[in-house]
């Protein structure tokens, strides 16, 4: 690598700065870079694919709106991630509100994981519905965690840890756990997934 090669904070500034000036290409490049940690937020919050949709289009409603205040490019991960989450609990708090079916209700109109493409995107063996179907079966935790971690690019501890509000250290004994669990499960099955196999080869 060159001795002095940009960073990716360097290329994040730069692309804030070109999109404060207007420049289409590179607001497109900074949606590519953050939306799919952004989904990974909503669906940790589990939304509805409708929803989410919904609150990661919010997201970036309200990054246009300021752009202006975002002058420090490692802000913006963080304030993204803020703006996702405080969108996403209005979401469920609206929810909460309207709804008028009981637990049974709520749990057999929630969605498939399958049916959305970028989740479905996330999981590399798509091939085995299978592992989806184990995947349903971990706590909220562990599938929180474990959908931030698969978003692409993937993010960093701090960032998971701003976004599901959980202590850095316990990030990674968490997707430990979350994956053993995830191994049992699949293993009678006949699946052993891998951490490959799922979009987590972070060591």
């Amino acid at each position: 690598m060159p001795r002095n090669a940009p960073s990716i904070q360097d290329d994040v500034a730069v692309l804030l700065l070109r999109a404060n000036d207007g420049d289409q290409q590179a607001w497109n490049a900074i949606v590519d870079r953050f939306t799919n940690l952004l989904w990974s937020v909503a669906r940790g919050h589990r939304l509805g694919t409708a929803d989410a949709a919904d609150v990661v289009q919010t997201t970036w409603l309200r990054l246009v709106e300021h752009l202006d205040d975002i002058r420090e490019p490692e802000r913006l991960t963080a304030w993204l991630i803020t703006t996702a989450r405080r969108e996403s609990l209005r979401v469920v708090g609206l929810a909460r509100r309207e709804d008028v079916g009981g637990a049974d209700d709520l749990a057999a109109n929630m969605p498939d994981e399958r049916d959305n493409p970028v989740d479905t995107g996330l999981l590399l063996d798509e091939r085995d519905s299978l592992l989806w179907h184990c995947f349903g079966q971990l706590n909220e935790r562990c599938q929180q965690v474990l959908r931030a971690l698969m978003a692409s690019p993937p993010p960093s501890y701090a960032e998971v840890s701003s976004a599901l509000e959980l202590p850095v250290g316990s990030i990674g004994p968490t997707r430990g756990r979350c994956l053993d669990r995830l191994r049992e499960l699949a293993a009678p099955a006949g699946l052993a997934p891998t951490d490959a196999q799922i979009g987590l080869e972070r060591s």
